[in-house]
């Protein structure tokens, strides 16, 4: 299933907050499916429906709650499958053991509770200008700040020191002014924050062969896949290592 595999690392990333975390939760999740019988949903949603319920949050002093975040863990279940999987509510709701009318309601109440994340400044690094402009929208639209746009390497790297983001959105491809990931590893030596990479090629970025980060969107994306990338990154901390 290697196109189903390379969704569920995303989900599972951005579900644990950990390339590590997502990707031992895959491959679990992939021998437990190899041993079980045949359920009655495709192969990818029950790749989803195995890692959802597998999934332990990391902190298991509030039980039913990802802290930091603060978010119930069934609320962000439905919110990555939903914007950042693009499934349908009815897919999702199945898929973590729910009915269409009390998942659609939790959903309802997890969009909402997006609009509550602390506000942070964001650092974009992406070549192209009209991209950079919706973008840029996007993010004083999700109510946060932009520390400054880069469409190079070089000036990704001075910026960075310059404006110390809470946060990062790069694009991977800069054409003829580098690497959005070599100008990440870069800042990251000098800086700590969280990262959100955002690609048309996701798969490049999915593979579990190398250090990948946890958060990636892919283009073209919706405001509210953007939000909720946001809300995991900026209460998650810092994952591309």
């Amino acid at each position: 299933m290697p196109g189903q595999n390379t969704y569920a690392r995303r989900y599972a990333r951005a579900l644990t907050g950990s390339q590590s975390r997502g990707d031992l939760l895959v491959a679990e999740s992939l021998r437990g499916l190899a041993l079980a019988e045949v359920g009655s949903l495709p192969a990818r949603q029950s790749l989803y429906q195995w890692i959802s319920r597998h999934y332990r949050p990391a902190d298991t002093s509030h039980p039913g709650t990802d802290a930091p975040t603060g978010m119930g863990t069934i609320e962000r279940k439905l919110l990555l499958l939903t914007s950042l999987e693009e499934l349908p509510i009815a897919e999702a709701a199945r898929i973590v053991d729910l009915d269409l009318a009390r998942a659609t309601e939790i959903l309802a109440h997890a969009r909402a509770g997006l609009r509550t994340v602390a506000e942070t400044s964001i650092l974009i690094i992406e070549d192209e200008p009209i991209i950079a402009m919706d973008i840029e929208d996007l993010v004083r639209r999700c109510g946060h700040q932009v520390a400054g746009v880069a469409a190079t390497e070089a000036d990704a790297i001075a910026l960075a020191r310059e404006t110390r983001p809470g946060l990062i959105l790069a694009d991977i491809n800069l054409g003829a002014g580098g690497d959005g990931m070599n100008a990440v590893t870069s800042i990251l030596r000098h800086h700590d924050a969280p990262v959100i990479f955002v690609t048309a090629y996701p798969e490049r970025l999915l593979t579990g062969e190398a250090v990948e980060p946890a958060f990636v969107i892919t283009k073209p994306f919706e405001p509210t896949t953007l939000a909720i990338a946001t809300y995991q990154a900026v209460t998650g901390g810092p994952q591309i290592r």
